[in-house]
């Protein structure tokens, strides 16, 4: 037998190197463009063997430094021979930071020891990179391809051979102290080079965990990046594997990449209860001399006894392979790519090879909306943010379009007026080592595949669209508005925004609403507040409309009701995208629609109806702003201009990012307002002057004549503007700008009577029409 290459005993780590790699790998991560999220909850404390999914060579360096930064604790890990055949600084580096030769004779006693001295252990039980992600055949068989071989294989046992060699040692020292063997429990400390009999009973003591986990990138590119063209610039004889590694990795790490890696249920290597008091355990164990002993059981056995235990390892092994390779998979992050790849694969499998962009966007929806209610699977945060979602059924999502275009690029689809086609280049098998690059698509497939829910969804999603429901799809898309306030609550209430919102003392609920009458006139009303304000703002107007059997919408303007930091990063086209889809959700419902807006509200509803959709009958146009009574209103664009530099120039914020607002109503609006947003709503009232001539509807322009913030001049400037044949202004007698809200001077009883007259023509109108 040739004599092993490798010392008997290895290096422990230098806790000074390892600390050091720690510092550089912050600082290089820092610097990188991968946004890593671990998801955990206690497993990274509770376990002793961390299992991970192997695409790329960058994520073989993530794990240990994550586990440390959580834990402190020091991880062993596995590398190819091939970096330890020879003596260099490589080869002492990686021996000094805790990783092992994969064919060191003695590997599994080696990383025992460390394990049983606190040390945790890292291994990809794949074995090598699986680059198409193809984990499971279509019996749903797990099993990988080898590139040794060019066949198919069964992951890898070590991890769970080596968690059962920890617990049966943790076994015989538990039984040791039990019979007071004091011999062999200071044997044993001296073993595994213990500090102490009391380190050595606690680590008996504690329960062996294998911990599966997940690494999913999102998203895969294909397209050119730094990384190869700097290599290129060396040299022009990269092979096709080298290339198409260069690509996938140079992407992931420097084109703005999600990294999540989400850690499992705990899994034991059997069942202790049971095998700890197992006749043959008992019998075996006894004999034990060394750590090694426990894992020549297989190879070497010398009775009876030792190899039924031995076999019984062994059929042990297998089962706890599949279950933590299961759990592996299991475990992936859902996002977009995988809906929509999955999809494709679907259809074209069946031989549909075309479909309609909308019908695509639909069913992608539907299926999010399905699977957002599935506590089963893991899906990406992007599926839970309507900002990066909700989009996808206009076919306007940035994530999507992105993907799309990779697929147009590698010729798996193609876009004719309104259809995808799908080619037939989805359905060709691919080398091992150009899959990534020549079809993406079938990579985001085989890594869902394993989640059968996944698939089930779209199918279902898919039969849903035929006969899909508009006032259910609306029903969604409101969910998806109040998610929105959700996710920015979620999102700005972090300790680096605590200087403003420390301050802030709106609390009444900013909620979008939805109210349905139980009298249906069928008559719809869109309301839209103020800026700094939120749907509360007009809550009470909503109800009073309501009891009338109006259908009614309040609608959040972006950025409203959570944080002024939130509202500082939106623009005026944001406010009204909130707009469009209230409208949308509204017309689900109704035929006829009346506008309401309050103050940018109210320019937001000049807005809508300069766009002439034939569902609205008319707006009214409350306090809208064009002259400020404060004329330093008017040099927020400069001022905005110089926060601009500074930021430019620094990392500071600005010279006065945000400014006080003494409020009419401090339970509602915010206390700061953004200079951004105040610049914003200098755009949207320049913009007036080119979509208020639009507005072809009945439009009724409200004012209040001693309004403290608008100058009483802007109604009547709003209403030259109007070239609609139906037009009324209406001055009402008021000190406060909160006219509507306030119901002062008979605001509601204004526009209630004007509404009905809008009512009323519109169906005079459509009477004439028929006759005719």
């Amino acid at each position: 037998m040739p004599k092993s290459p490798y010392p008997e005993n290895w290096s422990d780590i230098d806790k000074t190197l390892y600390n050091r790699s720690v510092r550089v790998f912050d600082t290089v991560k820092k610097v990188l463009s991968v946004k890593m999220k671990l998801h955990a909850d206690t497993q990274i404390q509770q376990g002793d063997i961390f299992l991970f999914n192997h695409f790329s060579r960058f994520e073989t360096f993530i794990p240990q430094f994550l586990i440390y930064e959580q834990t402190g604790a020091y991880c062993c890990a596995i590398a190819s021979g091939e970096f330890f055949q020879q003596d260099n600084v490589l080869s002492r580096y990686l021996q000094h930071v805790g990783v092992f030769p994969h064919d060191h004779d003695r590997l599994f006693s080696l990383l025992t020891a460390q394990i049983l001295r606190g040390r945790k252990v890292i291994i990809f039980p794949e074995g090598s990179m699986i680059k198409d992600h193809r984990v499971v055949d279509d019996e749903g068989n797990y099993g990988i391809y080898s590139r040794m071989t060019g066949l198919r294989r069964k992951q890898h046992t070590g991890a769970a051979v080596l968690a059962q060699g920890v617990e049966a040692i943790k076994i015989i020292i538990r039984r040791a102290y039990l019979e007071k063997d004091h011999d062999q429990l200071v044997w044993w400390k001296e073993q595994l080079h213990m500090d102490s009999l009391d380190q050595l009973l606690a680590s008996a003591l504690k329960h062996t965990f294998i911990i599966p986990a997940n690494i999913t990138f999102y998203p895969l590119r294909t397209s050119e990046n730094l990384l190869i063209k700097a290599v290129d610039f060396f040299t022009d004889s990269l092979s096709l594997r080298q290339t198409e590694e260069l690509l996938i990795e140079g992407n992931i790490m420097l084109k703005n990449t999600d990294m999540d890696i989400r850690m499992g249920k705990p899994i034991e290597p059997f069942d202790r209860r049971f095998f700890g008091s197992h006749y043959l355990l008992q019998k075996v164990m006894a004999d034990v001399k060394s750590v090694d002993d426990v894992f020549t059981l297989q190879a070497k056995p010398k009775t009876w006894q030792q190899r039924c235990l031995g076999h019984y390892f062994k059929k042990a092994a297998n089962a706890t392979r599949d279950q933590y390779m299961e759990e592996i998979y299991l475990n992936v992050t859902i996002n977009l790519s995988h809906l929509a790849s999955t999809l494709i694969m679907h259809l074209i499998k069946k031989g549909q090879l075309q479909i309609e962009r909308q019908a695509f966007f639909t069913v992608i929806y539907i299926a999010v909306k399905h699977l957002q209610n599935n506590t089963t699977i893991n899906l990406h945060r992007s599926l839970f943010n309507p900002v990066d979602y909700s989009e996808v059924v206009n076919g306007t999502s940035t994530r999507f379009e992105t993907f799309i275009l990779e697929a147009k690029n590698t010729g798996l689809i193609t876009e004719y007026k309104t259809r995808y086609h799908l080619l037939p280049k989805l359905l060709e098998d691919q080398a091992f080592d150009s899959i990534r690059l020549e079809n993406i698509i079938a990579v985001y497939d085989n890594e869902a595949k394993p989640i059968k829910v996944v698939r089930e969804t779209l199918v279902k999603a898919l039969a849903e669209y035929d006969h899909v429901d508009q006032q259910e799809l609306a029903a969604w898309h409101f969910e998806d508005e109040c998610r929105d306030l959700t996710w920015e609550h979620h999102a700005y209430d972090k300790a680096i925004y605590d200087d403003i919102n420390d301050d802030e003392t709106a609390s009444a609920d900013s909620m979008p609403f939805f109210l349905d009458p139980h009298d249906d006139n069928g008559i719809g009303v869109l309301l839209i507040h103020g800026l700094l304000a939120s749907p509360a703002e007009l809550r009470d107007y909503g109800d009073h409309l309501v009891k009338q059997g109006y259908t009614v919408m309040g609608v959040r303007l972006k950025g409203h009701g959570s944080s002024p930091y939130a509202l500082q990063n939106q623009t005026w086209q944001d406010w009204y995208g909130s707009v469009l889809r209230g409208y949308k959700i509204l017309k689900a419902h109704c035929q006829q629609i009346f506008v309401t807006g309050f103050s940018t509200g109210g320019a937001l509803a000049l807005k809508l109806a300069s766009e002439q959709f034939p569902e609205i009958i008319g707006i009214s146009a409350v306090s809208v702003p064009i002259k400020f009574i404060n004329p330093a209103f008017m040099l927020v664009p400069l001022l905005h201009g110089t926060n601009k530099l500074v930021d430019w120039l620094s990392s500071y914020e600005g010279i006065k990012p945000f400014i006080e607002n003494p409020t009419e109503h401090p339970d509602i609006n915010y206390r700061h307002v953004p200079v951004k947003s105040l610049y914003e709503l200098r755009l949207l009232i320049e913009s007036m002057n080119e979509f208020v001539p639009l507005c072809k509807v009945p439009t009724l322009v409200l004012q209040g004549n001693e309004d403290p913030v608008v100058s009483v001049k802007s109604a009547q400037e709003v209403t030259n503007k109007l070239t609609a044949a139906n037009k009324l202004l209406k001055i009402v007698p008021s000190k406060r700008h909160g006219i509507l809200m306030e119901n002062i001077g008979g605001t509601w009883e204004s526009i209630d009577e004007f509404m009905n007259s809008c009512i009323e023509e519109t169906n005079n109108t459509r009477k004439e029409t028929n006759i005719k």
